[in-house]
């Protein structure tokens, strides 16, 4: 996990901004940890009665984050301008591996933190349509980011649960 505190460059971050990048961070750690020491197999392995393997959960992650982020940038359009594999987002497909995965979500990580850094939080654009929101709503730079944060803890959980079925480790504890 990074210290935020000191600030980028020559600026110095505000402290919701180290706040919110910090706590995003931790939770990406557990997400990370709780995949250590895998092969790919073990990784693309359901260990549950759902859909989810670690490996699909790190790729659901890195595109929830990606997918949030362009739309704190760009609104619904812009959220809206890559296709999802909404099924294949939670499994590992052919060819793909864990490290790969992994260094795909370093790399949305990383432009998470650069345009966190960057954005105005109070920034707003209205949600896309669809029947989970509220018709007309919108969300600031700041509550994408929130919940951003909220997914990647869930399902950090959901890792932790299917790590501890796959071979008996745990995240904490």
């Amino acid at each position: 996990m990074t210290d935020r505190s000191a600030g980028t460059g020559d600026r110095e971050l505000s402290r919701e901004r180290a706040d919110l990048l910090e706590t995003l961070d931790k939770h990406r750690g557990f997400l990370r940890f709780t995949v250590r020491n895998l092969t790919d197999d073990q990784a693309a392995q359901r260990t549950t009665a759902s859909e989810l393997c670690l490996g699909g959960l790190i790729k659901h992650v890195t595109g929830v984050e990606a997918r949030w982020m362009r739309f704190a940038v760009g609104g619904a359009t812009a959220m809206r301008s890559e296709p999802v594999d909404w099924e294949g987002q939670f499994r590992m497909g052919e060819g793909e591996t864990l490290a790969g995965l992994l260094d795909a979500y370093t790399r949305t990580a990383a432009e998470t933190d650069r345009l966190v850094e960057a954005l105005d939080l109070d920034a707003a654009h209205p949600l896309p349509e669809a029947p989970w929101f509220e018709p007309g709503a919108t969300w600031s730079v700041r509550r994408v980011l929130l919940h951003v944060i909220a997914e990647t803890s869930q399902h950090a959980g959901h890792a932790d649960i299917i790590r501890e079925s796959l071979d008996g480790a745990k995240t904490m504890g």
